[in-house]
């Protein structure tokens, strides 16, 4: 587990410690696992608050415009720069870039294991983080995000939320459907695994498997 010097992590909540914990080491599933060469240095960051309708996770909205993953809801994130200092600070960057987010409120607890995204080469590290003094939020730049969200976990966790997408591979990942937002391909993934580490998932139909929206691919 990655802990960056400057990290406040006893001020985190338990059960985000715990989790913390269990996502630093989790398995990476087969299909998400990096190749041995090849890739490009991404991060991203995955930031819990303390809502109004209690722990919710930061998501963004991809501009349709963007050549990568365009209109895709996402983690704030982006490509590791040479002059970031690592994957941390990428994500953090890109956070602030994306949403206006101020990194002075925001407790990095660890980073997980590097994920791998087929279809863009990118090889992501996520940051798990606690939003310890959240800061206003919104796109700043329309080109590149034109929403900002703070979705409550527990949305995330209701079944009548829950179904499969089918991929444009032909495979099948797990989906989220709340308000406007359809989140699906690797950003789904990572959140399904977080909610199955932290003890949040409920029982839902898996067996309800919808093809991918025209133009949302």
């Amino acid at each position: 587990m990655t802990v960056p010097d400057h990290t406040r992590a006893d001020a985190a909540p338990a059960w985000l410690r715990d989790l913390a914990a269990a996502a630093a080491g989790m398995e990476v599933p087969r299909i998400v696992r990096p190749p041995a060469f090849g890739g490009r240095r991404s991060a991203v960051l995955v930031l819990f608050g303390d809502g109004p309708y209690g722990p919710d996770l930061l998501f963004i909205q991809r501009s349709r415009g963007l050549r990568s993953h365009p209109g895709q809801p996402a983690f704030p994130g982006g490509a590791i720069e040479d002059g970031d200092d690592g994957p941390v600070a990428a994500a953090l960057r890109e956070a602030a870039e994306e949403t206006g987010l101020d990194p002075a409120g925001v407790d990095v607890l660890c980073t997980l294991p590097e994920l791998f995204i087929t279809r863009s080469g990118f090889r992501v590290v996520p940051v798990l983080g606690w939003w310890r003094e959240p800061s206003v939020v919104r796109p700043v730049d329309p080109g590149e995000v034109t929403a900002v969200e703070r979705i409550p976990v527990a949305d995330l966790a209701d079944p009548r939320h829950r179904v499969m997408i089918r991929h444009p591979s032909g495979r099948n990942g797990p989906a989220f459907r709340i308000g406007s937002m359809l989140i699906w391909g690797f950003t789904a993934l990572l959140a399904d695994r977080l909610l199955a580490l932290a003890g949040w998932e409920r029982p839902w139909d898996a067996a309800l498997v919808l093809e991918l929206p025209e133009g949302a691919a």
